[in-house]
């Protein structure tokens, strides 16, 4: 007589988030501007993923404690209601990002999500890290879903093919338009702007007709959000498609 096998519970989905080490950004009159990561773009998507059920690894360039950039907390990042939503979460995952992973010791195969969160932090050090450059290009290659937020899509830009070619060249992407960079006083003392950089290298650059409003490009298995206000429709595109 046979029997069936039980059914064998759901395993969650995991998750590994690559967060910028940098606490400030180098302007182009070489001033350090005090920076981070920006706090809607980690803790939102951080938050939904977590109430999907999906494990989440954090890991920064050094295992280094990731700084939240203090600006994404004052009164121009939202309502009060929202920032405290954002602070209450940040401070719940404290622990996790007190302690993250090191970059160079995670395999991203072992992830059903690779995501990127922004703030001006990864135009200083991811934009030039060849440890998640080399990260970001086999991710894409493998065709597992890969998003990045915001600054976030600067990262690509250390991402190199074996022939030395920009793994990312053609694809539909979005991220930080100029205008939105040029809304902060200091935008304008940018040594470059990521916009520009995307077009130079060769993606499809998109963005929505309006700035500030949340506007996601998905084209394969790349997933990209304009800027903190697409933080939950990119993690709630995510979620729907991974689910």
């Amino acid at each position: 007589m046979s029997s069936s096998s039980a059914p064998q519970p759901d395993v969650p989905k995991r998750v590994l988030f690559v967060v910028t080490a940098a606490d400030y950004w180098t302007l182009k009159d070489g001033t350090r501007h005090p920076s981070g990561y920006w706090g809607e773009e980690l803790a939102m998507p951080h938050k939904l993923f977590s109430e999907a059920g999906w494990d989440i690894t954090l890991a920064t360039p050094g295992g280094q404690a990731p700084t939240l950039d203090r600006l994404s907390m004052n009164w121009t990042a939202g309502t009060l209601n929202k920032r405290n939503e954002i602070a209450d979460y940040l401070l719940s995952i404290k622990p996790q990002l007190d302690h993250p992973s090191t970059l160079d010791t995670v395999n991203p195969d072992d992830y059903d999500l690779v995501f990127y969160p922004g703030g001006h932090g990864p135009m200083e050090d991811l934009a030039y890290d060849e440890v998640s450059g080399a990260l970001l290009a086999h991710r894409l290659e493998s065709g597992k879903p890969l998003a990045l937020l915001c600054h976030a899509p600067a990262a690509a830009l250390a991402a190199k093919k074996p022939d030395g070619s920009w793994p990312f060249k053609g694809y539909k992407m979005t991220g930080l338009s100029n205008t939105e960079e040029r809304l902060n006083t200091f935008g304008w003392k940018a040594k470059w702007y990521l916009e520009d950089r995307l077009r130079k290298e060769g993606a499809d650059y998109q963005k929505g007709a309006l700035p500030l409003r949340p506007f996601v490009v998905v084209d394969r298995n790349l997933y990209t959000g304009q800027n903190p206000a697409s933080s939950e429709q990119l993690a709630k595109r995510l979620i729907a498609d991974l689910g």
